[in-house]
């Protein structure tokens, strides 16, 4: 009979969830058809127009993980290779919460808090980051009344995440090692 999921190839099951996001994106009403666009990670896309950094300030992400975000081009291309690996979800949280912090109406700021809630944090979110228990209930306190500094704590914890984890990875990948030729 049915051997459950845990009979499925690992790839298989990232397969799957990426398949779950793009459905839980679709079943949303789109801002634009720019929702509609299904990656595919064979081949990391190149960022439009950020003109592409030196080898120099290439190199200079190696130090710093805020350096390589702040960069249009770094960001663009930390987030192809983190959609190769299926683990895009942290670098979009980032960027929400960014693009978050600079909201002035608290009607927006509100309408944002509940999408980046919905879309991030709650369990079984169509992109759920991983953070720990206590983070997701302060940030589920801090919602009560947003504010700029709302998502704050699990912003830290996945920049954590990604300096830890992800950008190690991103500074072996080949696509990186094109950029500092």
């Amino acid at each position: 009979m049915c051997k459950g999921l845990a009979a499925l190839p690992h790839t298989c099951l990232e397969r799957a969830k990426e398949i779950k996001t793009k459905l839980g994106t679709l079943l949303q009403k789109p801002d634009s058809t720019i929702d509609f666009i299904i990656p595919y990670p064979e081949k990391p896309e190149k960022p439009p127009k950020a003109q592409k950094p030196s080898p120099e300030e290439a190199l200079q992400w190696r130090d710093s993980l805020e350096k390589l975000l702040q960069n249009p081009y770094g960001l663009a291309s930390f987030r192809s290779f983190l959609r190769s690996e299926f683990s895009e979800e942290n670098a979009e949280f980032w960027v929400a919460c960014e693009d978050y912090k600079k909201t002035k109406s608290p009607v927006k700021m509100a309408e944002k808090a509940k999408k980046i809630y919905e879309e991030f944090i709650q369990t079984e979110a169509p992109k759920e980051v991983n953070i720990d228990h206590f983070t997701k209930a302060v940030t589920m306190k801090n919602l009560v009344e947003p504010s700029p500094t709302s998502f704050d704590m699990a912003q830290k914890r996945i920049f954590a995440l990604m300096e830890k984890d992800s950008l190690p990875r991103f500074l072996r990948s080949e696509f990186y090692h094109e950029l500092i030729k």
